[in-house]
Parts: C-alpha cells; sequence; structure tokens
C-alpha cells in the first residue's frame, strides 16, 4: 500500500474542488448506456490521485510508444522484404490470409500506423509496467464521458472536460465514420456517446450494414479487429481500398502492429543489435524498464547447450513442469483472435491447477506458427485505498476504502504534424484478490489527476 499515492481518509480530499455524488453520475448518463447489457462499475467521489512524476511519465510516454511502433512496422517490412531477419515477417504472417499480408506491405500503408495508442499499465510504487499495447481500444468514449463528469465536478483531471474530442478530431481532422461491428457490440454505446460528441461529421454505423463504398470523405474508423473481417460484407473491399491510397482507415490494416507477440521480439536476444538501431537510447533503455520480460511460444528444439533467457530452462516441458509459486507467469495469445481481446485468452500460471497450466501452455505449442502465443513476467503492481460508494447509492455520504490493483489506460494520439498528445487517462481500480484487471463489475473506473495540481495534456 502506497499511502503517498491514494487518499486512504474516509472522506474526499481536501484539496479538491468539487465532489463528484452518485446522482451526478445517473444524471449526466446518456440514454442508449455505455455498454451493452448494462454493464457497470463502481462509483467514487474523487478522481485518481497520481504524483506529479507519474504524469510526467505519462506525458512522455506516448511519444516512446509511437517510436517503438514505428520501429516494430520498421522492422517488419525490411522482414518482408528479406534485407533483415526474414524470419520474422514468415512468422508474423503465418495464419493469415494472403490478401490481408499483402494490404499490409503496399507502399501506402508504410506510414500506416495507429493514431490512437492506448497500453495497459500496471501501476507500481513510482513507476508502471507495460502489460500491453492496445490499437484497436475501447474506453474512448467512457473516458471522456468520465473526464467531463468530475471535471464539471471541479477536479483538473488530466487531458481536460474535452481533451479526448481535441485529441480524437487533431488526429482525425477529417471526421469520422465510425464502424462497429457485432464482435465489437459491447463497445457501441460509448462509441456512439464519443461519435455524437464529436458531432458533425461524424456518425457512427454498423459495420455489418455499410456499403463496399462508405459515404463521404471522411476517414472510415474501423472498431472492428481484423480477425472479424470475414464476417463483415465489405471488410476486405475496404482494406485493399486502404491499401490502393483510395480510402483513409483508422487504425489502418495493418496485422503485424496489432500482434502482443512485439513484447516478446522486444526482449528476443538476437534483436538487440536492431532495436538499439532502430529506437533512440533513451528510447530504448526505457521500454526494457517497462516492458516485461517476454518470451515468444516456439516449439522449435534448443541445442544441448541453449536455455531460455532468465528461466534457464531447456525446453516447454520444463515450463510446464514449474511449481505453482515458481510460475508467476502469464501466457497470452497474440492476436488475429477472438481470444486475443477483453481479457481472454490469458492463464495466469500460479492462479491455476498444474493440469490447467502445462494443458494451456502445450496448447501454445502446438498453435505456433499459426496462432502465435507469447509468456511474459507476472507484474500485478501494488495494492493502493481508493474511496468508492457502496450500495445501495441512496446515501452519497457513505464512503468505503478498497484495497485494489490499479490499471491505468492513458489515450494518446498522433497528430498530423507528428506529434504525439496524451489526451485523458482512464484508472481501473479492481479487488486485491483478483489478479485480471479490466471493466468488471466490482472495479472502479475514475478518470486521474495529478495529485494537487492541474495536469495539463502534452505533446512530445
Amino acid at each position: 500500500m502506497n499511502a503517498g499515492i491514494f487518499q486512504q481518509e474516509n472522506k474526499l480530499s481536501e484539496h479538491s474542488r468539487g465532489m463528484m455524488q452518485p446522482s451526478c453520475f445517473f444524471d449526466a448518463l446518456p440514454e442508449q448506456g455505455l455498454f451493452r447489457e448494462g454493464a457497470h462499475w463502481r462509483l467514487s467521489p474523487e478522481p485518481l490521485k497520481l504524483p506529479r512524476g507519474i504524469v510526467r511519465q505519462l506525458q512522455g510516454l506516448g511519444h516512446v510508444l509511437a517510436s517503438f511502433q514505428d520501429a516494430c512496422h520498421e522492422l517488419y517490412l525490411r522482414s518482408a522484404a528479406g534485407e533483415e531477419h526474414p524470419w520474422l515477417a514468415r512468422m508474423l504472417d503465418a495464419g493469415k490470409p494472403r490478401w490481408l499480408v499483402e494490404a499490409q506491405r503496399s507502399r501506402p500503408l508504410r506510414r500506416g500506423l495507429p493514431r490512437v495508442i492506448r497500453p495497459d499499465l500496471m501501476l507500481g510504487r513510482g513507476d508502471f509496467a507495460v502489460s500491453e499495447l492496445d490499437s484497436v481500444p475501447g474506453g474512448q468514449g467512457v473516458t471522456l464521458f468520465l473526464s467531463r463528469l468530475y471535471a464539471r465536478a471541479g477536479f483538473p483531471v488530466i487531458g481536460g472536460a474535452d481533451g479526448m474530442l481535441e485529441g480524437f478530431r487533431a488526429a482525425h481532422p477529417k471526421g469520422v465514420l465510425f464502424a462497429v461491428s457485432e464482435e465489437s457490440g459491447d463497445y457501441r454505446g460509448e462509441t456512439e456517446y464519443l461519435a455524437r460528441a464529436l458531432g458533425s461529421p461524424c456518425e457512427l454505423a454498423r459495420a455489418e450494414s455499410l456499403p463496399m463504398r462508405p459515404p463521404g470523405e471522411r476517414t472510415l474508423y474501423r472498431f472492428f479487429e481484423l480477425f472479424d473481417a470475414g464476417n463483415i460484407p465489405h471488410a476486405r473491399d475496404w482494406i485493399e481500398a486502404c491499401a490502393a491510397g483510395a480510402l483513409d482507415m483508422s487504425p489502418a490494416p495493418v496485422q503485424h502492429i496489432e500482434e502482443k507477440i512485439w513484447m516478446a521480439l522486444f526482449h528476443l536476444p538476437g534483436l538487440q543489435t536492431t532495436w538499439r538501431k532502430l529506437l533512440r537510447g533513451a528510447h530504448y533503455e526505457r521500454l526494457r524498464r517497462v516492458i516485461p520480460f517476454s518470451w515468444v511460444v516456439d516449439p522449435a528444439p534448443l541445442p544441448p547447450q541453449a536455455a531460455l533467457p532468465r528461466l534457464g530452462l531447456h525446453s516447454w516441458d520444463e515450463v510446464a513442469a514449474l511449481s505453482q509459486k515458481e510460475r508467476r507467469l502469464v501466457l497470452k495469445i497474440s492476436g488475429f483472435d477472438p481470444a486475443a481481446w477483453g481479457a481472454r485468452g490469458v492463464y495466469i500460471g500460479h492462479d491455476m491447477p498444474g493440469d490447467e497450466w502445462k494443458d494451456a501452455l502445450q496448447r501454445a505449442c502446438a498453435d505456433f506458427p499459426s496462432r502465435l502465443w507469447l509468456l511474459q513476467e507476472f507484474r500485478p503492481g501494488d495494492i493502493f485505498e481508493h474511496p468508492w460508494f457502496p450500495e445501495p447509492l441512496s446515501d452519497p455520504g457513505r464512503v468505503e476504502i478498497m484495497k485494489g490493483r490499479v490499471r491505468l489506460c492513458p489515450y494518446y494520439y498522433r497528430q498530423e504534424n507528428g506529434q504525439t498528445a496524451l489526451a485523458g487517462c482512464l484508472a481501473t481500480i479492481a479487488p486485491a484478490d483478483k489478479k485480471k484487471i479490466h471493466g468488471m463489475k466490482d472495479a472502479v473506473l475514475v478518470p486521474c489527476t495529478a495529485d494537487g495540481h492541474a495536469a495539463q495534456r502534452a505533446g512530445k
């Protein structure tokens, strides 16, 4: 528990200029809700207060992550051209349809990198760990809604009340047509809220109902994963038009960037010289600190004298045989699969029986290379405290303290001038006994603020 970050008293911080009551939330909630089937979370009287040092790190992290994505894309293209590490592109392309592979290699998409960058950060004492990097993120509408709500109550939230709108507009100056698939339907309500807040020329449509040539000159905002393209009648037409330079799509249909496996490739010993060439020294060192050490689950036998880095083990069978105490490891599917988003396809080694752990690892090995899996060091984050309103919510003076772990989701937007701006930050505070942290009903969702000081949006 870190008393320097989170409020421990059963009251609002004295420096706060206002107070968020449960009634404020329900009065402001849009008619369509923010999630499908009335999904909800616990409410709090105040945002999450972050030390100024953490806020400064968040402000600088967007440019570092953008540079990392640039480096990943450059390395992939060099590999695909046979110039460097040709095995890498073959591995990343395995299991994907050929037309999608050809699209992401097209000349118009050589600069086709995500305009929205949202990492999942596990908060520790004075630092954080990047557990994932999402290029098709949910939560933009929710973060806007909560930022406005708490700003209206007087809290200086990171990005301000409309920072998410300003960031999104700067990254999509022509306006957007949001294409939300049925697979991503859980996020339709919050995306509709975002579209209405953006105003004309932004609107929302069902991806399955859109024509082959979407109307207007706006950017087609792809709120569907590329593995789902086969279920959307004209998705391939849009992607191939984008690859030909005839359609502006965001996020660009570059599948390899959406693979989590890059976190393991970043730590691969044989690629360290290449990463140092592609990244600025300070960015390389920062990424080494915040990306947990990870491994590609590749079943290829190792030479007798070799071992898996850091693990010191010779095979995945030995990893499967680790005791529960020894396997503080996370196994997760990399991408291009329905289980690769929403906390699905994630297995926490020390939180499951040994036979289930063994089965999961064997499945990951059998899937290679058509479905990629990575193994990652488990960094749970520290336990902190934060106030919340318990039910029934009819007594707003009743506040309890949750002991929980914190996931930060800052939203960065790539602007046309090349800068990367922090527009808002959503905190999910889940009970301490939860190993996976996501927007569950037991979690508190709040925006973030700098401790005692107004936080301004920052570019690189």
